[in-house]
């Protein structure tokens, strides 16, 4: 007994999926679905969505840009999986593309939470406030649920500019100065710390269990290590007139950030962001997983087993999912970095 993958697709509200399901014109043994391919990602970057139907017989109408996708993905049946679907979110196409012969098309679509006014540059400031009533303030404006991490939502904000900046380079430059995850899923405005293995509210989550016999292949890489380098940023002493340094680490040979900040303690967590990254960069993991699996998000802790001594003893956090539905059936291939 084979594992046989499932999947549902609508469009603009409309199930697709049995059209999708259709034998192809140039082969009765496979679908019109050619490939269905998704990426998630934990950061500011559009989750992506790509879909290749074919199309030899003509009857397949291209979808006009704007569009609204929903996709669920998981498994139909099989004796290696837990039979169900899972929401993958929802999708704006804003890239069709028709080839041939054979007739194919091509749809390419973000995430819809990343689409639109969210991309609109805009000119505002905060004084006086903290990075909660922040992230609530842009939430607010598009319609989203704010979701600020319980040991980031007081940090104090004196002064924070956004100069001919979309609110999205707003959120990944906020998210960046504070070593944390700014990103949208499901209607919500999420800023956490990367790498906490944490849920928004403080909750542990728990860990996931990925073994060598699982995936197809791998690829383990170690870097330089480069958090024993220190890292410096800029700040403006109003009372003294001047401008000092703060650095974290070594300071011979710091890097130096760009920005001069408004306080000491903005340039401390914006440097002490810097040196979070590095430290994270040596260790990386990919995983090519033999079966799908569409539960699997950013940011899950995993543990793994059946490689080198020291892999299995690296503590691991996901950083990018892909999955992929085709004529090989389902899989999915993980990004990892030590957490």
């Amino acid at each position: 007994m084979s594992n046989v993958p499932d999947y549902r697709v609508e469009m603009n509200g409309r199930d697709i999926t049995p059209t999708l399901r259709e034998p192809r014109a140039t082969n009765r043994n496979r679908p019109r679905l050619i490939s269905l391919g998704l990426t998630d990602k934990r950061g500011g970057d559009a989750d992506q969505l790509d879909l290749v139907v074919d199309d030899s017989d003509g009857a397949f109408d291209l979808p006009p840009t704007g569009a609204m996708i929903r996709v669920s993905l998981g498994w139909a049946s099989g004796p290696d999986v837990t039979p169900g679907l899972v929401n993958m979110g929802s999708y704006i196409v804003d890239d069709v593309g028709h080839s041939g012969p054979p007739d194919q098309i091509t749809i390419r679509a973000r995430a819809a939470d990343f689409t639109g006014a969210m991309r609109v540059r805009r000119e505002r400031s905060w004084h006086g406030t903290t990075l909660g009533t922040v992230v609530a303030d842009v939430a607010k404006a598009h319609g989203l649920q704010p979701r600020c991490a319980v040991g980031l939502e007081s940090i104090a904000v004196t002064a924070e500019a956004q100069s001919r900046e979309s609110d999205l380079a707003f959120l990944r430059r906020l998210g960046r100065a504070h070593d944390a995850v700014a990103t949208i899923k499901d209607g919500r405005l999420i800023l956490k710390p990367i790498a906490d293995g944490a849920t928004v509210s403080g909750a542990a989550l728990p860990a996931v269990i990925i073994r060598r016999r699982d995936g197809d292949r791998h690829d383990y890489q170690e870097q330089t290590q480069e958090a024993a380098i220190g890292v410096s940023a800029d700040w403006h002493d109003r009372g003294a007139a001047r401008k000092r340094t703060i650095t974290i680490g070594k300071v011979d040979g710091a890097r130096k950030l760009s920005r001069t900040y408004a306080t000491a303690a903005d340039a401390r967590r914006a440097a002490t962001a810097e040196a979070g990254r590095a430290a994270r960069k040596p260790h990386a993991l990919s995983i090519a997983l033999a079966l799908g699996r569409a539960e699997l998000k950013p940011e899950t802790p995993v543990v793994v087993e059946g490689f080198k001594p020291a892999i299995n003893a690296q503590r691991w956090i996901l950083a990018e999912v892909t999955h992929s539905l085709g004529d090989r059936g389902f899989a999915t291939g993980l990004k990892l970095e030590s957490a």
